[in-house]
């Protein structure tokens, strides 16, 4: 793996945080990765006015991995929400996925909300038909919960479903010891 740097986004790289993120999920470019949703959703993975407000809110951020060249490899939301960290929005260049860079962006997240944050636990919402990804969450620590929450069907920001039967499973994992 090429050594990283982690920073925090500004509003000047949303544009290619939004190319990032789709090239990771959506249309023929992700068929490269394995972290791809282009069976199951069409259209955007991002908003952009989502992805400004979450850069600029407190207690949130949206954190870019970059090579020595300033090349932008990985992006990734953490955020606490009520209390505990929230990982979302995550996305490694599809040509480069596999080597170990999104396991280092997890940890980057992980150790901002448990350490920087001090938060106890980190929560992530998963296609709950990602097996694969879901199975990758669990062998880092994760567990299912067993709750569901519903796809937001009708609302374009988040992508146009091609199937009827989307939610999202809720994983969870702690970031220290309870006591």
């Amino acid at each position: 793996m090429l050594p990283l740097y982690f920073r925090a986004a500004t509003a000047a790289d949303v544009p290619a945080l939004v190319t990032l993120v789709t090239s990771a999920y959506r249309g023929d470019a992700s068929r490269v990765g394995w972290t791809t949703e282009a069976d199951l959703l069409d259209g955007d993975r991002i908003d952009p006015t989502l992805l400004r407000a979450d850069i600029e809110r407190p207690r949130s951020r949206v954190v870019v991995a970059g090579t020595a060249d300033a090349t932008m490899v990985a992006c990734a939301h953490v955020a606490d929400v009520d209390g505990q960290g929230y990982f979302g929005m995550f996305a490694v260049d599809p040509r480069r996925q596999g080597g170990g860079i999104g396991r280092a962006m997890l940890a980057e997240c992980e150790r901002i909300a448990g350490h920087e944050w001090d938060l106890p636990a980190m929560r992530m919402t998963v296609i709950d038909v990602r097996d694969e990804l879901i199975a990758w969450y669990v062998r880092l620590g994760y567990r299912r919960t067993g709750e569901v929450l519903p796809f937001p069907y009708g609302d374009t920001r988040f992508g146009i479903p091609k199937r009827d039967d989307l939610r999202f499973e809720v994983l969870h994992k702690p970031l220290r010891a309870a006591g």
